[in-house]
């Protein structure tokens, strides 16, 4: 058989090195990868470092999610480049390779190692690319996206920041179904600060001698804002908003009812259910937590939801694998705690409670639910599993990746 003829689909992750690139992976039918090209963004990532703490070397430097996507139409990619807080877009030819169109700043200064655009969100009907930054005050700025693939920054930029929190860390913008809101997570109410063995502290100290939470929504009921979507792109004010738990680190809308997310939780643990109404309101149902004895937080951070709003994979980022939860109409519950065997790393990075972590960040399912891939950036590898009846995942195939640098995945 021709491997033409054996492709199901297509992989894309970036780089994030110093100079980035775009890292274009075929899909078997069986679920297997192989590496077909790396492309050039034209742009900068922060390399090894990690702005979003400081250290010199660990996985996830932005602490977020979605800084790799592709277009409904699969005409365009899109991607982050968090060094230079710039965006690239490419061209997807019907081979799925890659040909870059244009890379443009977005406006945000980099005033020191490196920018933090992490995130990206796309409006074809009109044109807008929504690109978040971990840092503000605008972490969230547009860019205009032509017929033709080609970018140019608009001069908005909207802040997640509130009057007496003014150095929130947001994680991840995703708009609703019908495309009228825009959501965006946090994690931080303030950068974590590190240890000396470099994991972040998880507590900052007050003037009357406490000591309070970075984390946000814990417990201000702030953690989650829900920006309006104007016909030209533009936001209106932002809706800060109770996420229902500990850093609502990552908003993900079901596929049958669009009026519905799941939230996943890098403090609180778990995930949990949540309703959009057609006034962007978010109400949130109980946090339904993983098994949490081997420390705290797990750094639940990134979900993947299957085609039939079944299964929910969530990604352990201190954990080193990944848990499987069950929907049953409004009802969620935790099937496998541990759905894979740990993927370990070198043994240099820890997590923030304390275990020696792979650094586990994106993950992404295949269109059909049948394969699931996930980043371990501190063990240089792309692990792909075949999702079992069960909702457990079997390992199917790895692939070599940079050391800690990489992030995002897309495709189709």
């Amino acid at each position: 058989m021709e491997q033409s003829m054996q492709v199901a689909g297509h992989l894309y992750m970036q780089t994030n090195g110093v100079k980035n690139e775009v890292v274009h992976f075929t899909r078997g039918a069986d679920g297997t990868l192989t590496e077909v090209e790396r492309v050039s963004t034209g742009g900068a990532g922060s390399g090894l470092f990690k702005p979003i703490s400081g250290q010199e070397s660990a996985p996830n430097a932005f602490e977020g999610a979605g800084s790799v996507i592709v277009s409904a139409d699969r005409r365009f990619l899109f991607t982050t480049n968090g060094g230079d807080n710039s965006v690239s877009s490419f061209a997807v030819g019907e081979d799925g390779k890659l040909s870059l169109l244009d890379v443009k700043r977005t406006g945000n200064i980099v005033a020191g190692r490196s920018g933090t655009a992490k995130s990206l969100a796309f409006a074809p009907e009109s044109g807008t690319l929504f690109v978040l930054h971990s840092f503000g005050p605008d972490h969230v700025r547009l860019m205009s996206v032509d017929a033709e693939g080609r970018l140019s920054a608009r001069p908005e930029g909207y802040t997640v920041n509130t009057p007496d929190k003014t150095l929130r860390v947001s994680t991840m913008a995703v708009l609703s179904p019908d495309g009228k809101f825009l959501v965006v997570g946090t994690t931080f109410d303030e950068p974590a600060k590190a240890n000396p063995d470099g994991s972040p502290i998880l507590w900052a100290d007050q003037p009357d001698g406490s000591k309070k939470s970075v984390a946000s929504n814990a417990p201000d009921p702030d953690g989650i804002v829900v920006f309006p979507v104007q016909s030209d792109g533009s936001l209106g004010e932002g809706m800060f908003q109770d996420g229902g738990g500990g850093s609502p680190f990552y908003p993900a809308f079901l596929h049958h009812r669009p009026d519905h997310l799941v939230i996943g939780y890098a403090v609180a643990d778990g995930i949990a259910l949540a309703t959009l109404n057609e006034r962007g309101e978010i109400g949130t149902g109980p946090v339904v937590k993983i098994d949490t004895s081997a420390g705290l937080p797990s750094e639940l951070c990134w979900l993947a939801v299957s085609p039939d709003d079944k299964w929910v994979f969530a990604t352990n980022f201190g954990y080193s694998d990944i848990s499987t939860f069950r929907i049953d109409g409004d009802v969620v519950s935790v099937v496998h705690d541990s759905a894979c065997p740990k993927v370990p790393g070198d043994g240099t990075f820890r997590a923030l409670n304390g275990t020696v972590s792979s650094g586990p960040s994106d993950n992404w399912l295949s269109p059909d639910g049948t394969h699931l891939y996930q980043i371990y950036a501190n063990a240089s590898a792309l692990v792909g599993y075949a999702v079992q009846t069960d909702g457990s995942l079997s390992e199917v195939t790895r692939a070599e990746i940079p050391y800690n640098s990489p992030q995002g995945l897309a495709g189709f």
